[in-house]
This record gives structure tokens, sequence and C-alpha cells, in this order.
């Protein structure tokens, strides 16, 4: 089992490049409501806003699916209670993963209705999925 603890490696790597990036991009959101559309301002948190989920999020979030089903496999982590609420957890991830690029989009055309209350709440979810994550792995309570 040789290659077990490199893909353990590669998949913390890309959790932390993901997790990094989903919680930075909702505090760009956060200064992007408060910007008026078609200013300076707007045009450069866009370009912010699409290269980082196109370049690090994107990427970093398959890389973490991809090396994520491995170890389940090899562990068999999907017998386990801990699982199951990880994997419950890890869905609403990817659920504010693609809301975060439907706002992308949102903002991209002028057509963002959300305040940056909104944005802040959605943050601080993120923060609460990744809370429960780690506590699902590292202390596996049944």
């Amino acid at each position: 089992m040789d290659y077990y603890h490199w893909l353990e490696a590669f998949h913390v790597i890309s959790v932390i490049m993901w997790v990094a990036g989903m919680l930075y991009l909702p505090r760009l959101y956060v200064y992007h409501a408060s910007v008026k559309p078609g200013s300076e301002n707007d045009s450069l948190l866009q370009i912010m806003e699409k290269r980082l989920l196109r370049y690090i999020i994107n990427p970093a979030m398959l890389f973490s699916l991809s090396f994520g089903i491995m170890l389940m496999i090899i562990r068999e982590a999907y017998r386990e209670g801990w699982f199951h609420v990880k994997a419950l957890a890890l869905f609403l991830m990817f659920a504010i993963h693609g809301l975060l690029a439907k706002h992308r989009k949102n903002f991209a055309v002028g057509l963002n209705k959300k305040t940056h209350v909104y944005f802040r709440v959605l943050n601080e979810a993120v923060t609460v999925l990744i809370i429960i994550i780690v506590i699902m792995v590292i202390v596996k309570p049944f």
C-alpha cells in the first residue's frame, strides 16, 4: 500500500486548494455586490472571480473528488457511518460550488440580485461544512 499515502497526500493538497478558493470566492462576491455594474472595479472583480473559479477552484475540486474516490474504494470507507455524514456535507459543498459558479455568471452579465450579506452567509456555510467534514474524517465519531 505504498501508493495509499501518495493518494492521501495529493487528496489533502487538492482539498486545501479547493477550500481556499471556496472561502475566497464568496469574499470577493461580498465586495462585488457593493460595486456598480460596468465600473472599473466590476471588471477587475469579474476577471479575478473567473480566474479563481476556472484555474484553481474547479481543477482542485476535480482532483479532490478523484483522489477521494480512490481512497474511499481502497479503504472501503463507504461501509462506515462517519463516511455517510461526510458524503452529505460534501454533497452540500458541491451544491455551493455550483451556486458560486452561477453567481459568477450573474455578475458577468450584470444580473446579480444578491446582497453582500447573502455572500457572507454563504461563506460561513462553507466553513461549517469544512468543520463537519474534518471532524468526520479525523475523529470518526461513528
